[in-house]
């Protein structure tokens, strides 16, 4: 769930931590260079390490210089709790105002995702 009205930093860092929480990056694993993740997702190498900067910020990623980034011990649990938080402050009021002007109610919601 892209926010293509994001800037494309904020997009690759989704695309990212989207990787960590399914589970295609754990805890400990070397993530992609940033030449590497420029060139699969089509963005300016300098873009891709704005995005990795901000995790590194956060801690949710370390450095060992001379061999690549890492996705830090904890940090797919910190990184949840982070979106979670952003879901449910940012998200998830105007999804539910909706649902209330359509009249929606989450067990239908639920019935038809699990169909």
């Amino acid at each position: 769930m892209l926010d293509q009205s994001k800037p494309v930093y904020q997009r690759l860092r989704d695309v990212i931590a989207n990787a960590i929480l399914d589970g295609s990056f754990r805890d400990g694993d070397m993530l992609p260079s940033v030449r590497s993740l420029a060139a699969e997702e089509g963005a300016n190498p300098l873009t891709v390490a704005k995005a990795y900067q901000t995790f590194q910020d956060e801690g949710l990623v370390t450095v060992k210089r001379g061999v690549g980034m890492f996705v830090a011990e904890g940090a797919t649990e910190r990184l949840r709790t982070l979106m979670r938080e952003d879901f449910l402050t940012n998200v998830w009021p105007p999804v539910a105002d909706q649902m209330r002007r359509i009249g929606l109610d989450a067990r239908t919601l639920l019935d038809l995702t699990e169909a």
